[in-house]
């Protein structure tokens, strides 16, 4: 197995440790660059009753526009493992999705959001995606809004073709950690290189991105249910 890393830069680092725990061969591409928006804070953000955070990008760029002063009065949520970390690295109290399921749907299954009728929210997240939360919460009575703290650009490669390299180095397994990169992914590969796409081992952190990638007409995926480590170390079989 020879695994190909894509998160953004400063975000593969954990897993470069475990892989070379386990003298697994890998190479580091990031597929997704983050950057601050220019958004500034909501006028009631700090009047909001709960604040939901969609990754540990939200929570970093978050912290630097309220210069890490957090609102005490409200409930915060997060999607992932990952994110609730970065929260409790503030001290903040924080409600997970449960650990089968660290996507939309599974936050959304938490008792602590069934009975939102009247309540406040504000989503903390990248510009677009993650509208089924909003969705669902306005569905139960919620008010919601989003707060675009980060914008993700596909990085530009200056270098021979990148692809060119992974199949060099024999790469026949890729970890995609959200939509963004898969669609960066796909958007590398020229036509003549699809069969090799098509007989790697794509790792996904949801269900939604399964069905992104089935839809692309990749069929050797696995489902972490998550994009920590733990839960992609799992996906890979390297579990300890």
């Amino acid at each position: 197995m020879k695994v190909l890393l894509t998160r953004p830069e400063g975000r593969n680092q954990d897993m470069i440790e475990q892989l070379e725990k386990r003298q697994v061969a890998h190479m580091v591409t990031p597929l997704l660059a983050v950057e601050a928006t220019h958004q500034a804070v909501p006028s009631h953000f700090f009047d909001v009753n709960n604040l939901i955070f969609i990754s540990t990008n939200a929570v970093k760029f978050t912290a630097e526009k309220l210069q890490y002063q957090f609102p005490l009065s409200c409930r915060y949520f997060a999607v992932g493992q990952a994110t609730t970390d970065a929260l409790k690295c503030f001290n903040l109290n924080v409600f997970t999705a449960p650990e089968e399921s660290q996507d939309s749907e599974g936050l959304l299954s938490l008792p602590q959001l069934q009975n939102v009728n009247k309540q406040s929210f504000i989503i903390c997240r990248g510009s677009g995606g993650r509208e089924t939360i909003a969705e669902e919460l306005q569905q139960r009575g919620a008010t919601v809004c989003y707060w675009d703290v980060y914008q993700r650009t596909a990085p530009q490669f200056h270098e021979q073709p990148i692809y060119q390299q992974w199949t060099a180095f024999g790469i026949d397994t890729i970890v995609v950690t959200s939509g963004e990169i898969l669609t960066n992914l796909i958007a590398l590969i020229p036509k003549e290189l699809f069969a090799w796409l098509h007989s790697c081992h794509i790792i996904v952190p949801s269900n939604r991105v399964e069905l992104q990638a089935n839809a692309l007409g990749l069929h050797r995926v696995t489902n972490a249910n998550g994009a920590n480590t733990q839960a992609v170390l799992a996906a890979l079989g390297l579990s300890a």
